[in-house]
């Protein structure tokens, strides 16, 4: 009986490009040996390459079985080709193009610092691999088919589930999976919220300045809420007419550190319901806190006036590439309209494989670890500075994972340029600071006005700790 080769995985072979119009006139035979031997003295045929059987070639390249079987015996025979019995027709060893020797490069001095202090940069190394690796393996074997389909644009449905029960017990969360919509993190969750709610938003004087920039792209007009040890001054609001969204960090306020205050959380909530407003929570690193009680979000407060905003990438990577929004009822519509009609953000095959990482506990795990890990980590950089820099105030080191480090007034750049010539990688605190803030620069007061840097201590590798501490005490001022 024939053998199907419609059944058959072997016989449908590899495929294979190859330019007989190019290969000149001829028989055909002699044309396809032409091409393949141009194929693999010009190198896109690489030596031990697996060719196709010679039935699936024949088949795609409109000639007879035995003009390709012919082709490849005799290829066999001048040596461009082995054949042997259970591994095939391959492209032999000894048929590597020649390849000039390199020529001679002026080295590339490496640009990048020695040791890097950037806060927003998980150590890489800490990725749980082996855990993802298993959640991926359960995910996938569980996935139903749609999964491999066009995405909703809410996301898939088993993360937005994970998440409400996850958000609920560690945020104090209050919302279903119905009112969660994924995103690719919180640059992706401002944009969409910007496009929807649009005007003018009071944002806090200090604060990332690529999300300012993303704002004005999308034509939101800022203004400066200034900030003190006690988080935001949400009194502010009150005078800022013509201001309907609040853009807030209150678990831990980015950068300067320490959660909004609860008469200032409370304060918040009432001016959104009074005049129709939204807050939105950047929840950025809400898991990492070490000498403090939990802080709840506040949108537990008033789940209709509050969006929470958050994402893995200080938690697990940002890579990932996968955050969430858990919205009111009335922007549900619209911020899934402004996403599009499918999801083209995140991989839906990550979505569930995360999604199986929080309901297993093992984010939960995760977290705990890496909770002990950055804390071991601030207080070694609390100790370095206590013994080689006590003059240096450190600020923002009851949660999160970087802290401030107090100057003198008029000495930040010279210290981050210091930094540099040490081969270390740290940014100042004036880097931050809205540029219509009113505490402007040497205008002294908490939490405004200040010189001093920001210090990632979750970035560096474990290896590469110790040394950055060093450059870092080696760079700061003199008492």
């Amino acid at each position: 009986m024939a053998e199907s080769w419609v059944n058959s995985a072997e016989g449908l072979g590899s495929d294979l490009h190859l330019e007989l119009a190019a290969a000149g006139s001829g028989s055909r035979r002699a044309v396809l040996m032409r091409a393949l031997r141009e194929a693999i003295r010009g190198g896109r045929l690489a030596p031990g390459t697996r060719l196709p059987p010679y039935r699936s070639l024949a088949a795609d390249l409109g000639l007879a079985r035995n003009t390709v079987a012919d082709a490849y015996a005799e290829l066999v025979a001048e040596g461009w080709l082995t054949a042997r019995q259970g591994s095939g027709t391959r492209v032999a060893l000894r048929a590597a193009p020649a390849t000039p020797a390199p020529r001679r490069r002026t080295p590339v001095r490496d640009s990048r610092p020695a040791y890097d202090l950037v806060q927003g940069r998980p150590d890489p190394s800490a990725f749980p691999r082996g855990a993802w690796l298993a959640s991926a393996r359960r995910a996938l074997t569980a996935a139903p088919p749609d999964a491999f389909g066009p995405g909703d644009p809410r996301g898939r449905a088993e993360l937005r589930e994970a998440l409400a029960e996850y958000l609920a017990r560690v945020r104090g969360v209050r919302a279903d999976a119905g009112r969660i919509v994924l995103c690719s993190g919180a640059a992706h969750a401002l944009r969409l919220l910007a496009r929807v709610v649009g005007g003018t938003w009071a944002v806090e004087a200090y604060g990332l300045p690529f999300h300012r920039a993303l704002l004005a792209d999308e034509g939101v007009r800022t203004v400066a809420l200034e900030v003190d040890d006690d988080g935001a001054e949400v009194g502010e609001l009150a005078g800022l007419a013509g201001t309907g969204t609040v853009l807030l960090t209150p678990a831990h306020q980015f950068p300067t550190g320490g959660p909004l205050r609860p008469e200032r959380r409370a304060a918040v909530v009432d001016w959104a319901r009074a005049t129709g407003g939204l807050v939105l929570e950047d929840d950025y690193d809400g898991e990492f806190r070490y000498d403090r009680q939990p802080v709840g979000a506040v949108q537990g407060l008033d789940p209709d006036h509050v969006v929470l905003i958050g994402s893995v990438s200080k938690s697990l990577s940002p890579t990932l590439r996968i955050g969430w929004m858990v919205l009111p009822e009335r922007l549900l519509g619209a911020v899934v309209a402004a996403k599009g009609e499918r999801e083209q953000w995140s991989s839906a095959t990550e979505q569930l494989t995360l999604a199986d990482f929080v309901a297993s506990g093992a984010y939960d795990r995760h977290v705990r670890r890496m909770r002990q890990r950055h804390r071991r980590r601030r207080d070694q950089l609390v100790a370095v500075l206590a013994e080689r820099a006590p003059h240096v105030r450190v600020t923002g080191i009851a949660a999160g994972l970087h802290a401030v480090l107090e100057l003198p007034p008029g000495t930040e750049r010279a210290v981050v340029k210091a930094a540099a010539w040490q081969g270390l990688a740290v940014e100042g605190l004036s880097d931050y600071r809205h540029p219509d803030s009113r505490r402007g620069s040497g205008a002294g007061g908490a939490g405004g006005g200040r010189d001093g840097l920001v210090v990632g201590y979750s970035t560096p590798a474990e290896h590469a700790y110790a040394g950055a501490l060093d450059a870092l005490c080696r760079a700061l001022p003199p008492a």
